[in-house]
Protein backbone atom coordinates (compact mmCIF):
# COMPACT_ATOMS: atom_id res chain seq x y z
CA UNK A 1 0.00 0.00 0.00
CA UNK A 2 2.85 2.60 0.63
CA UNK A 3 4.24 1.59 -2.75
CA UNK A 4 0.97 2.72 -4.43
CA UNK A 5 0.88 6.01 -2.59
CA UNK A 6 4.21 6.86 -3.43
CA UNK A 7 3.82 5.98 -6.97
CA UNK A 8 1.15 8.42 -6.62
CA UNK A 9 2.81 11.32 -5.27
CA UNK A 10 6.06 10.67 -7.58
CA UNK A 11 3.55 10.23 -10.95
CA UNK A 12 1.43 13.39 -10.05
CA UNK A 13 1.82 15.37 -12.85
CA UNK A 14 0.87 12.63 -14.96
CA UNK A 15 -2.04 11.44 -13.33
CA UNK A 16 -2.97 15.25 -13.73
CA UNK A 17 -2.37 14.85 -17.09
CA UNK A 18 -4.41 11.63 -17.17
CA UNK A 19 -7.69 13.51 -14.86
CA UNK A 20 -7.76 15.86 -17.44
CA UNK A 21 -7.84 13.86 -20.56
CA UNK A 22 -10.26 11.97 -18.80
CA UNK A 23 -12.33 14.95 -18.37
CA UNK A 24 -12.13 16.27 -21.51
CA UNK A 25 -12.59 13.32 -23.63
CA UNK A 26 -15.66 11.95 -21.46
CA UNK A 27 -17.64 15.64 -22.71
CA UNK A 28 -16.48 16.72 -25.80
CA UNK A 29 -18.76 15.33 -28.15
CA UNK A 30 -21.58 15.39 -25.63
CA UNK A 31 -24.27 17.64 -26.72
CA UNK A 32 -25.32 18.41 -23.20
CA UNK A 33 -21.67 17.67 -21.68
CA UNK A 34 -21.16 18.38 -18.50
CA UNK A 35 -24.79 18.23 -17.63
CA UNK A 36 -25.28 14.54 -18.30
CA UNK A 37 -23.25 14.52 -14.52
CA UNK A 38 -26.68 16.61 -13.21
CA UNK A 39 -29.19 14.65 -15.03
CA UNK A 40 -28.23 11.42 -13.96
CA UNK A 41 -28.53 11.61 -10.64
CA UNK A 42 -31.83 14.16 -10.77
CA UNK A 43 -33.66 11.13 -12.80
CA UNK A 44 -33.12 8.51 -10.71
CA UNK A 45 -34.25 10.75 -7.92
CA UNK A 46 -37.41 11.29 -9.88
CA UNK A 47 -38.00 7.88 -10.43
CA UNK A 48 -37.77 6.85 -6.55
CA UNK A 49 -39.95 9.46 -5.54
CA UNK A 50 -42.58 8.47 -8.23
CA UNK A 51 -41.98 4.66 -6.75
CA UNK A 52 -42.34 6.01 -3.19
CA UNK A 53 -45.85 7.23 -3.92
CA UNK A 54 -47.10 4.00 -4.48
CA UNK A 55 -45.04 2.16 -2.06
CA UNK A 56 -44.89 4.57 1.05
CA UNK A 57 -41.83 4.70 1.86
CA UNK A 58 -41.58 6.68 5.57
CA UNK A 59 -38.30 9.78 5.19
CA UNK A 60 -39.17 10.71 8.73
CA UNK A 61 -39.53 14.90 9.10
CA UNK A 62 -36.72 15.16 5.90
CA UNK A 63 -38.63 15.42 2.55
CA UNK A 64 -38.07 12.25 0.62
CA UNK A 65 -36.51 13.96 -2.74
CA UNK A 66 -33.56 15.70 -1.07
CA UNK A 67 -33.09 12.12 1.40
CA UNK A 68 -32.81 9.92 -1.60
CA UNK A 69 -30.66 12.62 -3.43
CA UNK A 70 -27.94 12.82 -0.43
CA UNK A 71 -28.16 9.32 -0.94
CA UNK A 72 -27.52 8.74 -4.60
CA UNK A 73 -24.00 11.03 -4.15
CA UNK A 74 -22.14 8.91 -2.64
CA UNK A 75 -23.68 5.58 -4.51
CA UNK A 76 -23.51 7.44 -7.78
CA UNK A 77 -19.67 8.11 -7.05
CA UNK A 78 -18.96 4.54 -5.86
CA UNK A 79 -20.92 2.99 -9.03
CA UNK A 80 -19.57 4.98 -11.60
CA UNK A 81 -16.06 4.87 -10.46
CA UNK A 82 -15.87 1.47 -10.12
CA UNK A 83 -17.37 0.91 -13.70
CA UNK A 84 -14.90 3.34 -15.40
CA UNK A 85 -12.26 1.76 -13.20
CA UNK A 86 -12.45 -1.71 -13.96
CA UNK A 87 -12.55 -1.22 -17.86
CA UNK A 88 -9.83 1.79 -17.12
CA UNK A 89 -6.91 -0.59 -18.09
CA UNK A 90 -8.18 -2.46 -21.24
CA UNK A 91 -9.44 1.13 -23.10
CA UNK A 92 -5.33 2.25 -22.49
CA UNK A 93 -3.93 -0.74 -23.94
CA UNK A 94 -2.26 1.75 -25.99
CA UNK A 95 -0.34 3.12 -23.89
CA UNK A 96 0.80 -0.12 -21.54
CA UNK A 97 2.04 -1.27 -24.71
CA UNK A 98 4.21 1.93 -25.76
CA UNK A 99 5.61 3.18 -21.77
CA UNK A 100 6.01 2.04 -18.48
CA UNK A 101 4.66 3.47 -15.36
CA UNK A 102 2.85 2.05 -12.65
CA UNK A 103 -0.59 0.75 -14.11
CA UNK A 104 -2.22 1.64 -10.87
CA UNK A 105 -2.58 5.05 -11.95
CA UNK A 106 -5.43 4.18 -14.79
CA UNK A 107 -8.19 3.15 -11.91
CA UNK A 108 -7.02 6.15 -9.90
CA UNK A 109 -7.26 8.14 -12.77
CA UNK A 110 -11.20 7.11 -13.27
CA UNK A 111 -11.66 8.00 -9.59
CA UNK A 112 -10.73 11.12 -9.66
CA UNK A 113 -12.34 11.65 -12.80
CA UNK A 114 -16.12 11.18 -11.06
CA UNK A 115 -14.83 13.80 -8.28
CA UNK A 116 -15.78 16.48 -10.17
CA UNK A 117 -19.10 15.02 -11.34
CA UNK A 118 -19.86 14.53 -7.18
CA UNK A 119 -19.08 18.04 -6.73
CA UNK A 120 -21.44 19.48 -9.23
CA UNK A 121 -23.94 16.91 -7.47
CA UNK A 122 -23.02 18.65 -4.19
CA UNK A 123 -24.31 21.72 -5.65
CA UNK A 124 -27.71 20.71 -7.10
CA UNK A 125 -28.16 19.00 -3.30
CA UNK A 126 -27.38 22.67 -2.07
CA UNK A 127 -30.25 23.87 -4.08
CA UNK A 128 -32.45 20.80 -2.86
CA UNK A 129 -31.77 21.88 0.59
CA UNK A 130 -32.57 25.18 0.15
CA UNK A 131 -35.65 24.47 -1.66
CA UNK A 132 -36.77 22.32 0.74
CA UNK A 133 -35.81 24.19 3.77
CA UNK A 134 -32.78 22.12 4.98
CA UNK A 135 -30.33 23.94 7.00
CA UNK A 136 -26.98 22.10 7.43
CA UNK A 137 -25.05 22.18 10.45
CA UNK A 138 -20.76 21.84 11.30
CA UNK A 139 -21.61 18.40 10.71
CA UNK A 140 -20.68 18.74 7.31
CA UNK A 141 -17.37 19.12 8.10
CA UNK A 142 -17.52 15.35 7.79
CA UNK A 143 -18.38 15.60 4.30
CA UNK A 144 -14.61 15.75 3.16
CA UNK A 145 -14.06 12.94 5.24
CA UNK A 146 -16.74 10.56 3.78
CA UNK A 147 -15.88 11.39 0.32
CA UNK A 148 -12.06 10.19 1.24
CA UNK A 149 -13.64 7.03 2.87
CA UNK A 150 -16.16 6.35 -0.55
CA UNK A 151 -13.13 7.12 -2.63
CA UNK A 152 -10.98 4.41 -0.71
CA UNK A 153 -14.22 2.33 -0.70
CA UNK A 154 -14.49 2.34 -4.71
CA UNK A 155 -10.38 1.96 -5.20
CA UNK A 156 -10.59 -1.45 -2.80
CA UNK A 157 -13.25 -2.62 -5.59
CA UNK A 158 -11.67 -1.29 -8.46
CA UNK A 159 -8.29 -2.30 -8.15
CA UNK A 160 -8.80 -6.18 -8.38
CA UNK A 161 -11.89 -5.22 -11.02
CA UNK A 162 -9.95 -3.83 -13.25
CA UNK A 163 -7.20 -6.78 -13.22
CA UNK A 164 -9.26 -9.23 -13.62
CA UNK A 165 -11.29 -8.18 -16.28
CA UNK A 166 -7.47 -7.38 -18.40
CA UNK A 167 -7.94 -11.72 -18.22
CA UNK A 168 -11.91 -12.25 -18.07
CA UNK A 169 -13.54 -9.04 -19.97
CA UNK A 170 -17.32 -10.94 -18.36
CA UNK A 171 -16.06 -8.90 -15.50
CA UNK A 172 -16.51 -5.48 -17.57
CA UNK A 173 -20.66 -7.05 -18.27
CA UNK A 174 -20.96 -8.89 -15.04
CA UNK A 175 -20.02 -5.80 -13.34
CA UNK A 176 -23.00 -3.34 -13.84
CA UNK A 177 -25.31 -6.23 -12.99
CA UNK A 178 -23.89 -6.65 -9.58
CA UNK A 179 -23.58 -3.07 -8.56
CA UNK A 180 -27.67 -2.74 -9.87
CA UNK A 181 -28.14 -5.31 -7.31
CA UNK A 182 -26.11 -4.35 -4.58
CA UNK A 183 -27.80 -0.59 -4.87
CA UNK A 184 -31.28 -2.69 -3.19
CA UNK A 185 -28.84 -3.98 -0.26
CA UNK A 186 -27.70 0.19 0.33
CA UNK A 187 -30.04 2.12 1.70
CA UNK A 188 -30.62 4.34 -1.26
CA UNK A 189 -34.31 4.28 -1.78
CA UNK A 190 -35.16 3.63 1.18
CA UNK A 191 -33.41 5.00 4.67
CA UNK A 192 -31.16 2.64 6.86
CA UNK A 193 -34.13 3.58 10.09
CA UNK A 194 -36.44 1.32 8.28
CA UNK A 195 -33.95 -1.64 7.98
CA UNK A 196 -33.25 -1.17 11.59
CA UNK A 197 -36.97 -1.08 12.52
CA UNK A 198 -37.67 -4.30 11.64
CA UNK A 199 -34.58 -6.46 12.31
CA UNK A 200 -33.33 -5.07 15.33
CA UNK A 201 -37.01 -3.71 17.02
CA UNK A 202 -39.63 -6.42 15.02
CA UNK A 203 -37.02 -8.83 15.17
CA UNK A 204 -38.76 -9.60 11.64
CA UNK A 205 -36.32 -12.47 10.63
CA UNK A 206 -36.62 -13.80 14.24
CA UNK A 207 -32.94 -15.27 15.92
CA UNK A 208 -31.77 -14.68 12.71
CA UNK A 209 -32.67 -10.35 12.66
CA UNK A 210 -28.90 -9.92 14.61
CA UNK A 211 -27.06 -11.70 12.04
CA UNK A 212 -28.85 -10.29 8.99
CA UNK A 213 -28.51 -6.56 10.02
CA UNK A 214 -24.41 -7.20 10.66
CA UNK A 215 -24.57 -8.46 7.65
CA UNK A 216 -26.42 -5.61 5.95
CA UNK A 217 -23.79 -3.38 7.70
CA UNK A 218 -20.88 -4.95 6.07
CA UNK A 219 -21.90 -3.34 2.94
CA UNK A 220 -19.31 -0.45 3.28
CA UNK A 221 -22.30 2.00 0.71
CA UNK A 222 -24.94 1.16 4.31
CA UNK A 223 -22.67 3.35 6.21
CA UNK A 224 -21.34 5.96 3.90
CA UNK A 225 -25.01 6.70 2.83
CA UNK A 226 -26.13 7.04 6.02
CA UNK A 227 -23.60 8.82 6.92
CA UNK A 228 -24.04 12.05 4.16
CA UNK A 229 -27.71 11.54 5.32
CA UNK A 230 -26.97 12.33 8.61
CA UNK A 231 -24.02 14.90 8.17
CA UNK A 232 -26.24 17.24 5.94
CA UNK A 233 -29.59 16.82 6.40
CA UNK A 234 -30.01 15.44 9.89
CA UNK A 235 -27.01 17.50 11.41
CA UNK A 236 -26.18 14.97 13.76
CA UNK A 237 -21.98 12.98 13.41
CA UNK A 238 -21.90 9.67 11.60
CA UNK A 239 -23.25 6.49 13.03
CA UNK A 240 -20.00 4.90 13.83
CA UNK A 241 -21.84 1.75 15.33
CA UNK A 242 -23.04 1.33 11.58
CA UNK A 243 -20.06 1.93 9.94
CA UNK A 244 -17.31 -0.18 11.20
CA UNK A 245 -18.24 -3.36 9.73
CA UNK A 246 -17.78 -1.80 6.82
CA UNK A 247 -14.66 -0.29 7.56
CA UNK A 248 -13.04 -3.73 8.74
CA UNK A 249 -14.22 -4.60 5.58
CA UNK A 250 -12.58 -2.61 3.22
CA UNK A 251 -9.44 -2.04 5.18
CA UNK A 252 -8.85 -6.11 4.92
CA UNK A 253 -10.26 -5.86 0.83
CA UNK A 254 -7.97 -2.98 -0.46
CA UNK A 255 -4.52 -4.52 0.49
CA UNK A 256 -5.73 -7.61 -1.31
CA UNK A 257 -7.38 -6.03 -4.20
CA UNK A 258 -4.00 -4.12 -4.68
CA UNK A 259 -1.66 -7.39 -4.07
CA UNK A 260 -4.11 -8.77 -6.64
CA UNK A 261 -3.12 -5.85 -9.16
CA UNK A 262 -0.05 -5.70 -8.65
CA UNK A 263 0.65 -9.82 -9.11
CA UNK A 264 -1.44 -8.94 -12.28
CA UNK A 265 0.45 -6.07 -13.58
CA UNK A 266 3.36 -7.73 -15.04
CA UNK A 267 1.60 -9.27 -17.87
CA UNK A 268 -1.23 -6.83 -19.23
CA UNK A 269 0.72 -6.01 -22.14
CA UNK A 270 1.41 -9.68 -23.03
CA UNK A 271 -2.56 -10.09 -23.10
CA UNK A 272 -4.14 -7.09 -23.83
Amino acid sequence: MLGMIRNVFRYRELLAVLVWKNIAVRYKQAYLGILWAILKPLMLMLIFTLVRAFVGIDSGDIPYPVLTFAALLPWTFFQESVLDSTNSVVTNAHLIRKIYFPRELFPITALLTKLVELAISFLILGGLMAWYEVVPTAQVLWVPVLVLYTLVTALSVALAGAAINVYYRDMGQAFPIVLSLLMYASPVIYPLSLVKDKLLTQQAAGDWSDMLYLLYTLNPMTGIIDAFQSVLLRGVEPDFAVMWPGLVCVCALLPCSYWLFKSAEAHFADVI
